[in-house]
């Protein structure tokens, strides 16, 4: 080789070794970026000048130093798997831990700052007071004051069940508007990475850094999986479906429920659409079920990734529709597919369980306390049919609750069938709307009469005494334990216990998944503290790596100068 040939040799490790420094200070520079990965200039061997293959054991050869092969970016991709798996699966619990602080601190304080506990137990004193004496104005007054309280907080309660519920509904919207901009972004860096990286030029490391961290935030909202094909794209699927494909971005769609406004999360091109009368293109209702992004009636568990994302615990947490008691029982005479149904939809929601339970124990009180005094009417009237003991100037019942569509029927769980064939009677069925319509929290008043004049409850019979039979049927009605929580609750409860045991079973809920929120962090700040280690900054390490370079250039340098002075000295010695 000659020594013109050994100056080029000489430049390449001054030029390498200079990209390498240049590196070195981006990574140093960028120590504090969020979203940056650590980058590292490959060196490989110039290819070799052949000089003869004359000898068997392998060809004479001249190396010409060192080329750049890339400068790549540091990262571990089982890392980056588990790590926006399990980031997914703490905001899921997050999510849920919040949902359930949130749904405590609605049910320990009602609007105002008064406990509903505490309207309870005052509604049941009201009771025993009047037990002591049934025919004073007084108690008779603080009966009817204390039903009144209880509803108003029963209704203070539930609206911010409601209210939260609608919350969760705009969290939704927001997050589905979110993947659906960080979907289109991924999408844009796969053509502007595509355009960069074809050429075989130079690696987009700050737009792979880019779209890996939009991938880190994917995986916060559901259970992601992704793959980079030869273009160096990244071909995405959210939830098992292709969310990201080559030149296709497969968007998420809001379907509107027109009755309760809640959310519902369908793949646009797996949904149908029509023409509606202005022209507009819209989705068809029907079609949105069989498009849904997720899949809410599977059991929420770990070993089959149904506990991974935001956006899937916000569904889980908000449910379907505002629930009432009827939930409880969705299927009168069919218990397996009212357990099915309980098991599936209701169960699953922290606010619809909640709702359903507490809507339970309203319908049960109020149900429970006018039909003690139907019962009563009823007696007074087989001792003397004349009688108008506890009934309207009409004749119909005199009842402390009413309902505010004005459908005041009352039924047991058990409703009266029809006397012919033993089926239910259209208008007695309990799957008919006005019967489930009947007393909900959102479905009840006081009875203004008896609010403006408590006395016409009177409680003396037609003989001049004291109905003391129906104050101990409405004491007694406390009491006795005849109510369980749910259907999956064995364990049976009074009225007075029963609020108490609705608040901790969520509290008792609220701990378990804290303690898995709390757990999952760990795995996931462990998972983050690898994955730092490898794609982090370390300003001790890059130091170090720039003594190192710099000790190459220099010798790459005083290389060349040596060149220099062996050319300047056969030069000035041939020229003499």
């Amino acid at each position: 080789m000659s020594l013109f040939s050994n100056l080029y040799l000489g430049t390449s490790g001054l030029r390498i070794s200079s990209n390498a420094l240049n590196t070195t200070a981006h990574n140093i520079t960028n120590v504090d970026t969020d979203g940056y990965t650590r980058q590292q200039v490959s060196l490989a061997t110039a290819t070799y000048q052949t000089i003869s293959k004359q000898h068997a054991i392998g060809y004479d050869q001249l190396g010409l130093g060192v080329t750049y092969a890339e400068t790549r970016q540091v990262r571990d991709y089982f890392l980056d798997v588990n790590m926006r798996r399990e980031s997914g699966r703490s905001e899921f619990y997050q999510t849920s831990v919040d949902a359930l602080n949130q749904v405590e601190d609605i049910l320990g304080e009602s609007s105002g700052g008064q406990s509903f506990s505490l309207s309870m137990d005052e509604l049941w004193v009201s009771v025993e007071e009047l037990l002591k004496d049934p025919c004073n104005e007084v108690n008779q007054n603080l009966l009817v004051t204390r039903s009144y309280e209880f509803i108003t907080q029963a209704n203070n309660v539930y609206n911010s069940l409601c209210d939260y519920q609608l919350n969760l509904n705009t969290t939704i919207k927001n997050d589905v508007n979110d993947i659906n901009a960080w979907a289109q972004r991924i999408y844009e860096l796969n053509i502007d990475i595509m355009k960069i990286e074809s050429a075989q030029l130079e690696h987009a490391n700050d737009l792979r850094d880019e779209r890996n961290d939009l991938l880190d935030k994917l995986g916060q909202m559901a259970n992601i999986s992704w793959r980079e094909d030869s273009d160096h794209c990244v071909n995405v699927q959210f939830e098992g479906v292709d969310l990201i494909r080559g030149d296709m971005v497969n968007k998420i769609e809001l379907y509107q429920d027109p009755q309760t406004g809640f959310y519902s999360v369908y793949w646009k091109q797996n949904a149908e659409y029509k023409l509606n009368s202005d022209g507009e293109k819209v989705v068809v209702p029907e079609s949105v079920p069989g498009a849904l992004v997720f899949d809410l009636s599977r059991p929420i568990s770990s070993e089959i990734n149904t506990d991974v994302g935001e956006l899937k615990a916000c569904l889980y947490a908000r449910g379907d529709h505002n629930a009432t008691f009827a939930d409880m029982n969705k299927y009168p005479g069919d218990e397996e597919a009212s357990l099915d149904y309980y098991d599936t939809v209701i169960s699953q929601s922290v606010l619809m369980n909640v709702e359903a339970e507490f809507d339970t124990l309203i319908h049960n009180v109020t149900t429970k306390i006018n039909s003690i005094l139907m019962d009563a009417a009823d007696r007074a009237t087989e001792r003397y049919p004349a009688s108008d003991y506890l009934r309207n100037e009409d004749g119909s019942y005199l009842q402390i609750f009413q309902t505010v569509t004005g459908d005041d029927r009352i039924y047991s769980q058990n409703p009266p069938r029809n006397q012919v064939n033993g089926e239910f009677d259209s208008l007695t069925d309990p799957r008919n709307t006005d019967y489930w319509n009947g007393f909900t929290v959102s479905n009840i008043k006081i009875n203004m009469n008896l609010r403006q004049a408590p006395s016409l409850l009177g409680f003396r019979l037609e003989d001049g005494s004291e109905d003391n039979e129906t104050m101990r049927l409405l004491s007694e009605a406390f009491s006795k334990d005849d109510y369980t929580l749910n259907p999956r609750v064995s364990t049976p409860v009074n009225f007075q216990s029963y609020y108490n045991a609705m608040i901790s079973q969520v509290s008792t809920s609220g701990n378990v998944y804290t303690t898995i929120k709390e757990a999952q962090d760990q795995t996931v700040n462990s998972i983050e503290s690898a994955r730092q280690q490898v794609l982090g900054v370390n300003t001790d390490e890059e130091l170090t790596f720039m003594i190192q370079f710099q000790n190459a250039y220099n010798s790459a340098s005083r290389f060349i100068n040596v060149v220099d002075e062996l050319l300047e000295h056969l030069i000035q010695t041939l020229g003499t």
